[in-house]
This record gives structure tokens, sequence and C-alpha cells, in this order.
């Protein structure tokens, strides 16, 4: 094999290994005793498509993961909260890692929209490792969410 077609093969392989890397798709489901409120908050404050629905459930591409709103009769009980940087965190709660610049997107457009922040958009870990900007909010029955963007992505799982 010459040295050309053993160059090739090497970047096939190293493109083939980037692939199986890709981070999949997650599926979450979470409770909810509005639907329609839902729908709407979802679809309108977040931007997020709707995929399969019923009257019991809806899937939405939450930035390109499935979420689905199942109905529930009993509304939320209240929370836990453990301290995290002096915040009171809702224990229970999901959301999305995006890049900087989105999430700052994001945040002036949950301000606009009127959304009530538990925790209004800040830096967290400030000069640590790990830094990133977070919010948290509740979507119309009560669920948390949190979007956050580390200041650099590498630190995701970075401890010291």
């Amino acid at each position: 094999m010459t040295a050309f077609l053993t160059s090739i093969f090497i970047f096939f392989l190293t493109i083939i290994e980037q692939v199986n890397k890709t981070v999949r798709p997650f599926h979450l489901a979470f409770p909810v005793h509005d639907l329609e409120k839902t729908k709407k908050f979802y679809t309108e404050i977040l931007g997020c498509g709707v995929g399969r629905s019923s009257d019991k459930w809806i899937d939405f591409n939450f930035f390109g993961h499935q979420v689905v709103a199942h109905l529930v009769t009993q509304k939320n009980l209240e929370r836990e909260k453990n301290k995290v940087d002096n915040k009171n965190v809702p224990t229970e709660h999901f959301g999305i890692i995006l890049n900087m610049p989105d999430w700052k997107k994001l945040a002036l457009r949950l301000e606009k929209k009127g959304v009530h922040f538990i925790i209004k958009p800040y830096t967290r870990f400030k000069n640590l490792p790990g830094e990133q900007a977070t919010m948290f909010f509740l979507d119309p029955c009560g669920n948390a969410l949190e979007f956050k963007a580390f200041k650099q992505d590498s630190e995701i799982f970075k401890t010291s």
C-alpha cells in the first residue's frame, strides 16, 4: 500500500472513530398538569418543535433531543432544593448545555417574554474549573429547567 493510500485509510479511520463518539439524542419524560399551557411554553417561549402527540402527552424537539410532557392528574408537589454556589437549586431539573452566544440570546429572549427566573442568569464558579453561565426557571406546570453554557466546553466534567 502506498503512503498516500495509507494516509487516506488512517484519515477515514479517524472520521469513523469521531462519528462513533458523537453524542446521541437523549429522551426524557416529565409530568405536567396542563398540556395546552405546556405546549405554548415549549413552542412559543423556548422555540421547540412538536412531534407526535395525543390528549395525554406531547413530544417536543428540545434542541435535538426528545422530551415528552405527560399529563398527570395531581399537580407537582413542592420540590427539594440543594445549595449550589449559594443558590437554591431544584434537585429535579433538566435542560441543555448551549454555547455561550446561544445562551445569551436565550436569556435575552426569556427576559423579553417576561419569564420569571427562580435563579436569574449569572456566571457561577467564576475563575474556577467548570465556570459556567446558568439560569433556572419553571415551565407552566412547575418543572424546573436549567440552561447553561460553559466558558470552555472542555471543562464540562473538569474537577480541578
